[in-house]
């Protein structure tokens, strides 16, 4: 029989798969190491497994005892298959950016969660760095890992994420991308493949917000780049011990939205689930591309899965309030999600145009559909009701002497591109059913709005 102990044996050995449409224009072969097929889907189990193993035998780590860590969720998931399996207790601090996903498997993993708050320097005693070393200081018995400068972190990379990736590249790899966070991940892979082949360049992809990149190029820790960030699992406002600087080649900056909306094409054009990191090592290799050439082989790390981020990246309503939603991925039904259970205003064939006038001051609006025993049969715009009010016939004061051909329906997931192409001078709106089936109007003004906001 084949079988394994425990769930911490299947930790690692994780596959590379091949990317395709994404990287289509890059000459390069372009391979993800899926750090998802871990069992708590992330790299993270591999240092943490590793962080708990050498405490043990350093002594640290005593039966019983307590694991008290700050982490971004996948490393606090790691620790926590340790935990069951060894018969530890864990507390985990998480920034209140960490997606409610993360907090929610911690919870049901067993472990305690303390949420502290993000815009707040790592020293103040509310970050969550800060509340794990506290609780470390007060609690008998506690580990504080302290993954950012514990260096059993970059250690469990280079014991196994990289010989796994030199021989499964059959040593053939000449660009590893990942996303730097804690530093553990690219400098034990980093210093394993360069002992390999020292030409093998090591890419570290930071975020906006994030010390990394202006200390490795200046040498200079400026808290002016320090801001608040919406990517989760990469960019630090401080400098973790585990961090190799002078093993990383480059770091490449890239924006929260084109992590985000990377994050989201590997869903849609790959069937790869991933994290937000995941978007953004990609994205920043795209910004990259012109470097490669068609005899590279570059290898991404694809650090944790999409699950734990449903809530927001894979949210069509987090991304689009945010200004992040592609602009020719939004839909109708997007356009009107601000009418919310707001009744479409309409005006009848035999209305009087006066009242109607009245009607469309009150609601500030240009235009109104007209309806007929339930069903729409025509329009009345502005124009019309000027040519009306400024004309001296005014015998034919009813709606339906003067209203336009009605407005035409769109289905709920037409894009911004599909509704436009309906929309000109003498069709300024369309309609579209909610998902409760009552209709509600777009304008010219919504669409202008959206594109907007998008850019």
């Amino acid at each position: 029989m084949k079988y394994y102990s425990n769930i911490l044996e299947t930790i690692g050995n994780t596959p590379l798969v091949k990317l395709n449409k994404i990287t289509e224009d890059i000459p390069a072969l372009v391979l993800g190491k899926m750090e998802t097929f871990n069992p708590g889907h992330s790299i993270k189990d591999r240092m943490a497994l590793k962080m708990v193993e050498d405490a043990e035998k350093s002594g640290l780590l005593k039966p019983g005892g307590t694991i008290i860590e700050g982490t971004s969720g996948n490393t606090g998931m790691g620790l926590a298959l340790a935990a069951i399996v060894k018969g530890y207790k864990l507390i985990c601090t998480l920034a209140d950016k960490q997606s409610k996903e993360k907090m929610d498997i911690l919870r049901a993993m067993g472990a305690e969660v303390i949420v502290c708050p993000t815009n707040v320097e790592s020293n103040d005693p509310r970050s969550y760095y800060s509340v794990a070393k506290k609780l470390n200081e007060e609690i008998p018995n506690s580990f504080y890992p302290n993954q950012y400068d514990n260096l059993s972190n970059r250690t469990a990379h280079y014991e196994q994420t990289g010989p796994e990736i030199w021989e499964q590249t059959d040593g053939k790899i000449t660009h590893l991308v990942v996303g730097v966070g804690t530093g553990g991940t690219i400098s034990g892979t980093a210093r394993y493949l360069k002992e390999k082949n020292p030409n093998v360049k090591i890419w570290g992809i930071d975020t906006y917000g994030s010390v990394f990149k202006k200390y490795h190029e200046t040498g200079v820790f400026d808290v002016n780049e320090i801001y608040s960030y919406i990517t989760e699992g990469i960019g630090e406002d401080i400098l973790p011990k585990n961090v190799e600087f002078d093993l990383i080649d480059h770091f490449e900056k890239v924006t929260d939205k084109d992590g985000v909306i990377m994050t989201r094409r590997l869903a849609k054009e790959e069937g790869f689930f991933l994290g937000n990191s995941a978007g953004s090592a990609v994205a920043g290799l795209l910004q990259m591309k012109d470097q490669l050439t068609k005899d590279d082989v570059v290898v991404i790390i694809f650090h944790d899965h999409g699950s734990r981020y449903v809530g927001k990246m894979f949210n069509d309503d987090w991304v689009r309030d945010r200004g992040f939603m592609e602009a020719d991925k939004v839909k109708a039904i997007n356009l009107i999600k601000e009418h919310g259970s707001k009744k479409l205003i309409t005006a009848d064939p035999e209305e009087e145009l006066e009242e109607v006038m009245k009607k469309m001051t009150k609601y500030n609006i240009s235009q109104v559909p007209v309806v007929e025993d339930g069903e729409f049969v025509g329009s009345l715009r502005d124009a019309d009701l000027y040519s009306w009010f400024s004309g001296a016939d005014k015998t034919n004061y009813k709606v339906k002497d003067h209203m336009s051909a009605p407005y035409p329906f769109v289905d709920g997931n037409a894009t911004i591109d599909e509704i436009a192409s309906k929309l000109n001078k003498q069709n300024p709106a369309v309609l579209v059913r909610n998902r409760d089936g009552h209709p509600h109007i777009i304008t010219i003004h919504d669409i202008i709005s959206s594109i907007h906001t998008d850019s």
